[in-house]
């Protein structure tokens, strides 16, 4: 009797699949990237844990950031504006995904490829911005070399501008930290841009890559997601809670998960870390002329501001002011009124046309927003200041206090403000701004305090302010050691 042997079937769909899956992983896993991670306390610059952080790796998208960088600077030098008319080169709209889809040929605003360059990571929007500023890709790449140079940024290598894989074009997990440090305290207006987590491109509604971990970690507020096959999952972030901020990088993470539950875990680290308190070091600012090669002797130079205050003198008195009787007013009450009451009796300011600083200010005021012009006219605002923004009431005590009204006008283009840090209670919000008005009543004249509620805490913020006045603010308050970060328009 002959036995019939058994008959070959082909694998199910199912097991198919699970082949087909187990071979991709192991694909991947052979030529995965390695692995590398810093964590830097962004106030001072200084490391506080690294894992192959000065390996050279292919950096994706990363790249965006000098590209932005640079843009920026290009804006505040007066090379290019945001609302400058860009036609799309070819090359710039050649560009493979991520993309916002723009045509050869057709015109856009600055402001918008910024927008999708920051948000989106969007690749033809990247290029389209160097070929703007410098004329070709080539030039705006040797602009790239000679500041990240002029940074520090030893062991980088730029060939594009916006992260594809290129032979040569590397970077380290160290250096990637080192420039998204510079975008934090170089351009603070500007940096509430990687916090979006959608924008308005011209052309579409762009949704940011790093939306993950702006809206599941307490703090985070950018900075900058990248991925390619070479580099794999990269990630440059940035968190800040109370007076403490973290910059974080990692190089090579495996998958999207893999990624945000390494930054997340690096960032706990850092917060637990880092000092509750510390002297802010800002980073010497760095500007590259539009003809620097990035060659010994070229026009890369870094610009330092001491932030020193010589003086703070407190401004005359207006005509026709009304003073505030002192008596039976305490010190801090009477400094209070000195610095917040403005006379009714005072002259009308005149409209922003003209006045000419505050023209200017309205003409370079960015974080990207829409013109001026689009904008509502901002109404002014009232504010109410007791005795209980300075010190503590006693809940026995059942006497009313006294209460200073102060009307405080936000017209004349006042479109930016500043952020003095993130509370635990909305009273100790109030007491730090109350601090910071008196503290810097020049600077901060006609400004308005508010305190919004986050996730993490209550920010203490100043608004309604002009691009110089709040500069100059957070410059004395770091100066001081306190921390401050400017407010763009949004």
């Amino acid at each position: 009797m002959m036995t019939r042997r058994p008959r070959w079937t082909a694998p199910s769909g199912l097991l198919l699949s699970i082949i087909l899956i187990l071979s991709l992983l192991a694909a991947q896993a052979v030529r995965a990237a390695p692995f590398a991670s810093i964590v830097m306390d962004a106030r001072t610059g200084e490391v506080l844990q690294a894992e192959n952080a000065e390996t050279r790796l292919h950096p994706a998208s990363l790249t965006k950031m000098m590209t932005l960088y640079i843009a920026f600077t290009a804006i505040q030098r007066g090379e290019i504006s945001l609302d400058t008319e860009v036609t799309v080169a070819a090359e710039a709209a050649a560009m493979p995904p991520s993309k916002l889809g723009l045509r050869t040929g057709q015109t856009i605003r600055m402001r918008y490829l910024i927008r999708s360059a920051a948000v989106k990571s969007a690749n033809d929007s990247a290029t389209q911005i160097g070929i703007a500023i410098s004329g070709s890709q080539e030039a705006f790449a040797q602009r790239m070399n000679a500041v990240a140079q002029a940074m520090g940024m030893r062991n980088t290598t730029f060939v594009n501008m916006n992260g594809l894989t290129a032979e040569g074009h590397l970077s380290t997990a160290h250096d990637m930290a080192i420039l998204g440090r510079h975008v934090i305290y170089d351009f603070p207006q500007y940096y509430n841009l990687f916090s979006r987590t959608t924008a308005d491109a011209g052309v579409a509604q762009v949704y940011n890559t790093n939306r993950r971990l702006l809206n599941g970690y307490e703090g985070a507020d950018g900075i900058k997601t990248g991925y390619t096959n070479a580099a794999g999952y990269n990630l440059v972030a940035s968190a800040q809670r109370g007076q403490v901020r973290i910059i974080t990088a990692v190089f090579g993470a495996t998958s999207n998960n893999d990624r945000y539950r390494r930054i997340t875990d690096l960032l706990d680290l850092g917060f637990s870390r880092a000092p509750s308190s510390a002297t802010v070091n800002r980073p010497d600012s760095v500007y590259v002329s539009s003809t620097a090669t990035g060659a010994p002797g070229s026009a890369a130079r870094t610009i330092r501001v001491s932030g020193l205050i010589q003086s703070s003198p407190r401004p005359p008195s207006r005509p026709g002011a009304t003073r505030v009787a002192s008596s039976g007013a305490s010190g801090v009450e009477a400094a209070l009124a000195a610095a917040m009451v403005v006379s009714a009796e005072a002259e009308p300011a005149p409209p922003p046309e003209e006045r000419p600083a505050v023209a200017a200010a309205i003409a370079t005021a960015s974080d990207i927003a829409p013109a001026a012009a689009e904008l509502p006219p901002v109404r002014p605002a009232e504010i109410i200041m007791t005795a209980a923004d300075i010190a503590p009431v006693d809940s026995r005590d059942t006497q009313a206090v006294p209460e200073v009204v102060t009307r405080l006008s936000t017209s004349g283009g006042g479109m930016w403000g500043i952020n003095v840090g993130r509370f635990t209670t909305r009273d100790r919000a109030e007491r730090a701004l109350i601090q910071v008005v008196l503290n810097e009543a020049s600077a901060l004249e006609g400004g308005i305090r508010r305190v919004d509620q986050r996730s993490g805490g209550f920010d203490a913020q100043v608004m309604g302010l002009s691009n110089d006045a709040a500069d100059l603010a957070c410059r004395r308050l770091q100066a001081r050691g306190s921390m401050c970060f400017m407010i763009g328009p949004s």
